[in-house]
């Protein structure tokens, strides 16, 4: 616990959490199935509590969010995830309800939202490591869905930077549900830290809290 708490020490630490918005985990969701994982597990309330904590202990937040354009200009093709995705009832197009952040997460005015066009992760291609970087951040908590594509490929971009990951793994999900813990135990615990969301919540408000500066 001692080790935790040096790492995801409030003044170099940022919450990540990534694709929590509507048209991914909420009741509309172009992927049902991923939204009532996230929600049933408990994973998305989990990420609401530690989105929270954060902004009480002065942990940057920063919210990462996937949509595309109406005419899909920029978006990748390559793939038979773009494919099927383009292909969904809901589209996560930029400006609608679908790329807002899903309740009961609360976004602070002091949050970052980055927002990309393209590609698989949240991290690479996008402006997320120079802010980081820009932020003084060190340790990055990394949370939301799904962690069959997202979430390992932005512990590995993390890791891959420099940063130390840490992953609370209640607080994100995957499809089918015993898929999620199995990657946490074979994948991520090879190059992340794992901990839980009380874990996480213990270090930030057990003790003394630092806003950054």
């Amino acid at each position: 616990m001692e080790q935790l708490a040096e790492q995801i020490d409030p003044g170099s630490t940022v919450l990540l959490t990534v694709e929590c918005q509507q048209g991914v985990v909420g009741p509309g969701s172009a992927l049902p199935e991923l939204a009532r994982e996230a929600r049933s597990s408990g994973a998305l309330h989990n990420v609401a509590r530690l989105v929270a904590a954060a902004h009480e202990a002065g942990v940057q937040v920063l919210h990462a969010v996937a949509e595309r354009r109406p005419d899909g200009r920029g978006a990748n093709r390559n793939a038979r995830l773009f494919r099927a995705a383009g292909r969904l009832p809901v589209q996560q197009h930029s400006g609608t309800t679908a790329v807002r952040v899903a309740e009961p997460i609360e976004v602070a005015d002091e949050d970052l939202v980055v927002r990309r066009l393209h590609g698989l992760s949240p991290i690479a291609g996008t402006d997320v490591d120079a802010l980081l970087r820009n932020l003084g951040c060190r340790t990055l908590v990394v949370t939301g869905v799904s962690a069959n594509v997202a979430i390992p490929n932005a512990v590995f971009d993390a890791v891959n930077l420099g940063y130390t990951a840490v992953v609370p793994s209640d607080a994100i999900a995957g499809v089918p549900a015993d898929y999620t813990p199995a990657m946490i135990r074979n994948t991520l615990a090879l190059v992340a830290t794992v901990a839980t969301t009380d874990d996480v919540l213990g270090c930030w408000l057990g003790g003394r809290s630092r806003t950054r500066g």
